[in-house]
């Protein structure tokens, strides 16, 4: 039992270095970007020395992996309780799809870190094919439920998808110009011209026929 004890005792103290370890990390890869962060920044905002990291991490690509993984799982939360309170298709393709909008206009910083692609140009950069493959599916999860409102109304798996690609081209270019401050060129509200979209998209959708 008293074997036991300590055992739970040291898994919550190393899940709370963890944890601090993280929340500096965010703020250190939030600040330098992933080419200009470094372990030792890490590790000092953390209050560990470097050597310490390793005990969680093997590499600050292994660490901004999972800062980028912990942000799409609270994304895909925050999809999935916006549809939990809809009851048609078009009512949880509507909420699915601003509720991922509004979850990155209310937390920018997590739209800077999902384009980490994009980091130093056009050219895309991965974290690894492994960790590449973990990230690409908590987005695809958090992204399921607008494709799966879409194929309730009736389109087809691919034109569902379509869909999805052009709620995340909208989410991500809108938020750009509005987090940028380029949107007040064309006197638009983000959230104004997202809804608009939402609505055509719904509108143009197939339907299923009527029994």
């Amino acid at each position: 039992m008293a074997t036991r004890r300590i055992s739970v005792r040291q898994q919550a103290v190393s899940e709370l270095k963890r944890s601090l370890i993280l929340d500096a990390a965010r703020k250190v890869f939030e600040a330098d970007g992933l080419d200009g962060a470094s372990l030792r920044a890490i590790a000092s905002a953390a209050g560990y020395t470097p050597a310490a990291l390793y005990f969680h991490f093997d590499s600050k690509e292994a660490i901004y992996a999972e800062v980028l993984r912990s942000s799409l799982v609270k994304l895909g939360t925050a999809v999935s309780r916006a549809v939990l309170r809809a009851r048609t298709p078009a009512e949880r393709l509507r909420a699915a799809a601003m509720a991922f909008f509004r979850y990155y206009d209310d937390n920018p910083r997590d739209l800077d870190l999902g384009f980490y692609l994009f980091r130093g140009g056009m050219k895309p950069h991965g974290l690894g094919k492994e960790r590449d493959q973990v990230l690409n599916a908590a987005l695809d999860l958090a992204l399921h439920p607008i494709g799966e409102a879409a194929m309730a109304l009736g389109a087809r798996r691919d034109q569902a998808r379509i869909l999805v690609a052009d709620v995340f081209a909208h989410v991500s270019g809108l938020l750009l110009l509005a987090h940028t401050g380029r949107i007040r060129m064309f006197g638009a509200s983000a959230s104004n011209l997202m809804e608009r979209f939402i609505e055509a998209a719904i509108a143009a959708l197939p339907r299923k026929p009527k029994k």
